[in-house]
């Protein structure tokens, strides 16, 4: 298979196989994905920070190595970004936050040192909602990422990890990191028509990630397709790079995406209570991925959860405000910082919560989590929508209401779920299907996803030509 590295779409695995033949050296993909980015990105607005002359000092060492038999494994060569909370020494990490504009990192963290490590190559700095507070993606300080998939009508891109989700969708990334607290890995890609995952807690470390929520944040890959997160989440694990390339080829471990193991799985379905809640093209585009995994065997049953969605999403609010008021109340006690004042209204509801109420949160949390367990018994993994509805303009969003609905209750509940595009309403916009499984059953999301897209077919790119 040839690629073009002026080509802005191609799978982080296929680019990757593309260096192992020697077929494409990663310089030339680097100075593609730089061109593209100077070209675009002034009015997508995806990138807090570019490092362009670093990345091409590190594209022409792999180049050298590669060529010399020092392959490291098949992230090696490969351009990706950081969402801009992500800790790299000597880097400013702005965390969305102009009163942070001069915050020099005096560490790398542990994620990106693996990425790095694995020969990755950091192409910049993505932007962020404020503090990694807010679901829309919206930045008054910073600005607003442009979702490129209306050009004519500016609409959320999905947060917090606003960039990193048009970053990817638009080709001026190959992949990228976000974080997810409520939803903020899962609600980009969906908005912004990505594979996302949501790790459950302790399945990657956040140590060198600013904080919003320690009981809540994780972090996750955002990609193009199923198996190119499954490879960033690999690195992101540490797996060694033989041990990645092993599994590639065998089709085995995280890549294990033979649709017939899909045969056989209970999947767990909305009811109908849970459905009104969504727009009709959600709906639509919702049935039609449950026929297309019954078609590949799964039994589908309707699952009723023990609790309602909107009832646990408001539960994850209450535990990630009382904890980042924590983080960062000097910030936003200081009227006059210049704090984006939606983050800075939510924000400061954690003021009222005291250390008692949060205790008794976090009892709470650890009995529904028990009780919701026992309400999965016989359900392999779940399906819901990702988001209620397509990417709303932003002149309509209402910045008191959360679009977490069916995000938040997972990260409450520290489960896995896995973002996928899923077909797209009459005006083109993505929409998408979250996969659930228990802690620690990860790949078993993927491999769901993996054969949902197989069955969906070739995948949709936005058209950015009058950019």
């Amino acid at each position: 298979m040839t690629i073009d590295p002026k080509a802005p779409y191609p799978s982080v695995i296929a680019i990757s196989e593309a260096f192992g033949r020697q077929a494409l050296k990663p310089s030339e993909v680097v100075y593609a994905q730089l061109a593209r980015i100077t070209k675009l990105d002034p009015a997508l607005g995806s990138y807090q920070a570019v490092y362009a002359e670093d990345a091409l000092k590190a594209a022409k060492a792999a180049d050298a190595a590669i060529a010399s038999g020092h392959r490291i494994g098949p992230f090696h060569g490969i351009p990706f970004a950081l969402k801009d909370i992500f800790d790299v020494s000597g880097r400013v990490t702005t965390c969305g936050c102009l009163a942070m504009q001069n915050r020099i990192s005096t560490q790398t963290g542990t994620i990106v040192r693996r990425l790095i490590a694995a020969g990755g190559i950091l192409i910049g700095k993505t932007k962020t909602v404020e503090c990694a507070l807010g679901g829309w993606g919206t930045n008054q300080r910073m600005g607003t990422p442009l979702n490129p998939w209306d050009l004519a009508e500016a609409r959320v891109p999905g947060g917090s990890s606003a960039g990193s989700g048009v970053a990817v969708a638009s080709g001026l990334a190959a992949c990228a990191t976000g974080t997810d607290t409520g939803g903020s890995v899962r609600l980009p890609a969906a908005y912004c028509g990505l594979a996302g995952l949501k790790v459950s807690k302790g399945y990657l470390p956040t140590v060198g990630i600013y904080p919003l929520s320690h009981t809540l944040d994780t972090p996750g890959p955002m990609a193009r397709s199923v198996a190119d997160v499954a490879l960033m989440l690999e690195v992101m694990r540490g797996t060694e790079g033989w041990a990645i390339d092993r599994d590639l080829q065998q089709g085995r471990g995280m890549f294990a995406f033979d649709t017939t193991a899909i045969s056989g799985l209970k999947l767990g379905i909305l009811a109908d209570s849970e459905r009104q809640i969504c727009d009709p093209e959600i709906l639509k585009s919702y049935d039609t991925a449950v026929e297309l995994l019954a078609a590949l065997g799964a039994q589908i049953a309707v699952f009723t959860a023990p609790g309602r969605y909107v009832d646990m999403a408001d539960a994850n609010g209450a535990i990630t405000v009382f904890e980042g008021y924590g983080q960062n109340k000097a910030l936003y006690e200081v009227p006059q910082n210049p704090m984006d004042e939606d983050v800075r209204k939510r924000m400061l509801t954690g003021r009222a919560m005291t250390a008692e109420v949060h205790a008794q949160n976090l009892l709470q949390q650890t009995a529904e989590q028990a009780r919701f367990r026992v309400s999965m018994e016989g359900f392999d993994a779940l399906l819901t929508p990702t988001i209620t509805e397509a990417a709303p303009r932003l002149s309509e969003i209402d910045q008191d209401v959360s679009p977490g609905h069916f995000t938040r209750p997972f990260n409450y509940l520290d489960m896995a779920a896995l973002a996928v595009p899923t077909t797209p309403t009459r005006r083109g916009l993505p929409t998408s299907l979250q996969i659930v499984a228990r802690d620690g059953h990860e790949p078993l999301t993927l491999r769901i996803g993996a054969a949902l897209e197989a069955a969906l077919g070739a995948p949709r790119h936005p058209h950015l030509e009058a950019l």
